[in-house]
């Protein structure tokens, strides 16, 4: 017997201008903001897009009990028909559609579309439909089985609901209030819709720092909340249900700018580590290796932290054989490890590696 659907409210509520809110909100605004400047000293912003994705990337999956390791990530995109184990797998394709959704919002002058969750969705799952047609969808007490909330039904329902929270993400004078709660508005309702057959979860923490890139608080999509939500995982569910059974907003609100506030601290430490890294291996290969220093080259060794001829030749647009020289004297001078798998070199930038497994670590 499913229980009574919770009717989704027109957004948003009231009385979210509160104390506590507002104390939350500014702790999050200076934490983010200071993330913002920070990102944008790293010379190639596509060393932390590609970087920090997959992380994010393994970070959601885990929610999703999807665990995979930082080797098989990384290795994810040098092996011959792509990563080994289907969890490695889930972990890159959450990858993509995070950066398809990136790559559309650029394309589309910042809007959100539903067709782009729905392209996301595709690309995710590995299918070809959409949102959901059929009845009889219910999410369940991961302990006990119990059903706990009962999204909308109705096909039509459904495409109306997500109608309403498309135009409620683009329309910045839809309400006044700042866009970090609205971000956090715009998640919760994403998740009572809960739109697709399966991926929500996902695609709805992907949608949030899309939607924090298309309000300006970020230039490149580099703050991922999942290893937060992971770490929360009870309270998250238990909020996201509280709204829905006693309308407590605040409470939800507060847990994403508290989310947000931490991540974004953690996030800039995470940043500011790779900066200093590359600094680091700059002046070293500067000073030892002047003859093939170049700055694309370095890029290039943070961008992959696993990193093969075939990128060296792409990204610094040489000759596959001076690409082999330019890794193997990395390799003789320790800045890479060298690793061979059949007839496949890869070249590992081990302390960038060690970094992220540390950040993991201390969640």
């Amino acid at each position: 017997m499913l229980k009574p659907t919770y009717v989704i409210p027109s957004l948003p509520p009231p009385d979210l201008e509160t104390v506590p809110i507002f104390k939350a909100l500014a702790t999050a605004n200076r934490a983010l903001a200071e993330l913002k400047g920070r990102a944008a000293t790293i010379p190639n912003q596509g060393i932390l897009i590609d970087t920090l994705a997959l992380q994010e990337a393994k970070a959601s999956s885990e929610i999703e009990n999807i665990v995979t390791t930082q080797d098989e990530l990384f290795q994810a995109d040098l092996l011959p028909g792509g990563p080994a184990s289907p969890a490695a797998k889930e972990v890159a394709l959450y990858r993509d559609a995070l950066k398809l959704g990136y790559d559309r919002l650029r394309e589309r002058d910042g809007i959100i579309s539903n067709g782009v969750l729905i392209e996301m969705f595709q690309l995710l799952k590995r299918r070809d439909d959409g949102f959901r047609t059929t009845p009889g969808t219910a999410l369940r007490h991961d302990g006990t089985g119990e059903i706990v909330y009962v999204p909308p039904q109705d096909a039509a329902d459904v495409v109306g609901q997500m109608t309403r929270l498309e135009r409620f993400v683009n329309d910045d004078g839809a309400c006044s209030l700042d866009p970090l709660i609205k971000m956090a508005l715009i998640h919760h309702q994403f998740e009572s819709i809960h739109p697709f057959p399966d991926g929500n979860g996902r695609i709805g923490r992907i949608l949030n720092v899309l939607y924090l890139t298309r309000t300006g608080l970020l230039e490149i999509p580099v703050l991922y909340l999942s290893r937060h939500i992971t770490r929360t995982k009870a309270d998250y569910y238990r909020l996201l249900q509280s709204v829905r059974d006693d309308g407590a907003w605040e409470e939800w609100v507060l847990y994403m700018l508290a989310a947000v506030g931490e991540t974004a601290q953690t996030t800039l430490g995470l940043v500011e580590s790779i900066r200093a890294q590359m600094a680091a291996v700059k002046h070293r290969m500067r000073t030892e290796l002047p003859k093939i220093y170049s700055q694309d080259l370095l890029n290039n060794l943070f961008r992959h932290p696993y990193t093969r001829i075939e990128y060296v030749v792409g990204d610094l647009g040489i000759s596959r054989p001076t690409a082999t020289k330019y890794l193997e004297v990395l390799a003789q001078g320790e800045f890479v490890r060298k690793h061979q798998v059949g007839r496949n070199n890869y070249y590992i930038n081990t302390n960038l590696v060690r970094l992220f497994e540390d950040v993991a670590r201390r969640r």
